[in-house]
């Protein structure tokens, strides 16, 4: 035999001894692709609430705007901003000029009651013995009862006068404002001071008609100041629009138990009210929504063939979590609420723990 056939049939068996294994190998070339596995849910009734974001001011909710009732000098001042006051404690004092003609027409009134009076028990002695007429001792009845009335008006002018002058607090609280010394000369529209009462805070704001739609006496609102919540609760809607802005007043009323340094009167916050809201809307997960040229769609599972298909569906109010679904679904219905680049109309999929 030649070395030539001898060198070839032995490369003709090397060949062999490295392809046959192949052949005779019963293991696949690659392994099957799993179906996915997904998640799903089915729709939900709830109801949406969007919120927005407002500036508001804070108020007392019992305050009071003391005003002189007549004029003059100031002469006592008792109070600055800042103090604490009870209803009835003096104020200030103002020299109205008044009450010292008003005390001597009250003497004088007095001395007149008091004269008239005696001059009826003299003559009710005549009466009784028959030394004056009927009318005669009517006529000194009338002349006590005219002294009377006189003295009263005179009184209470006096009192007046007196209370012109010496200016009390309306209600207990806080002096917010003080605008008045000693020696000022005042009249009935300068502002003496400004009290606040010691109960609740009401934060009052402005909003838009469409707002103002959504907000109603003891709807819930939250306030913020310096990054710390406080609650509160509406309690006055108004329904005339500001005619310089626009916007409707509305104000809200905040825990009494609140520290006045927390809030002071005055104070900007930030408050958050509903802006949007829809009732008993049947929901899904914001995030199963997909958008094809600007139309909403989802993918709902057959649980008959296991696979999906793209449903084009009408949206509506939404918020970070669900969104309102108006048409397309029902609550039967088992909706995808996971994504991936594998899915598509007809995709055979598993559900994450069903067998």
């Amino acid at each position: 035999m030649s070395k030539k056939l001898i060198a070839g049939c032995v490369t003709a068996i090397a060949v062999c001894a490295l392809i046959l294994p192949r052949f005779m190998n019963k293991q696949p070339f690659a392994e099957a692709v799993a179906d996915p596995v997904v998640e799903v849910t089915q729709p939900e009734i709830r109801d949406i609430s969007l919120t927005t974001g407002l500036v508001g001011k804070v108020e007392p909710e019992d305050v009071v705007y003391v005003y002189p009732k007549a004029p003059g000098e100031v002469t006592q001042v008792n109070i600055k901003a800042g103090e604490i006051v009870e209803e009835g404690q003096l104020l200030c004092v103002v020299d109205t000029k008044q009450v010292e003609s008003a005390k001597s027409s009250m003497d004088s009134a007095q001395l007149s009651l008091k004269q008239a009076q005696e001059e009826l028990s003299r003559q009710s002695i005549l009466y009784a013995s028959g030394g004056i007429s009927q009318q005669a001792y009517q006529q000194y009845q009338d002349n006590v009862t005219a002294a009377q009335i006189s003295y009263n008006n005179a009184k209470v002018n006096y009192d007046n006068q007196v209370s012109y002058s010496q200016i009390t607090a309306p209600i207990s609280g806080i002096i917010e404002v003080c605008n008045i010394e000693v020696y000022d000369q005042i009249s009935q529209s300068n502002l003496i001071c400004v009290i606040s009462g010691q109960g609740a805070k009401i934060v009052s704001f402005s909003v838009t008609e469409r707002i103002k739609n959504y907000l109603h006496e003891g709807d819930n609102i939250v306030v913020e100041k310096d990054s710390e919540p406080y609650a509160g609760q509406v309690t006055e809607v108004s329904f005339m629009a500001d005619s310089n802005t626009g916007l409707f007043k509305i104000k809200a009323r905040l825990d009494e138990n609140i520290d006045e340094s927390r809030l002071p009167t005055g104070s900007m916050v930030k408050l958050y009210v509903t802006s949007e809201r829809v009732l008993d809307a049947l929901t899904i997960p914001v995030d199963s929504v997909y958008y094809d040229g600007g139309f909403p769609y989802v993918y709902t599972y057959d649980s008959e063939t296991s696979s999906l298909h793209k449903i084009q569906v009408e949206v509506g109010l939404y918020d970070s979590d669900w969104i309102e679904v108006k048409s397309g679904l029902d609550q039967n219905t088992d909706v995808l609420t996971t994504w991936s680049s594998e899915l598509y109309e007809g995709t055979i999929v598993r559900i994450k723990g069903r067998t």
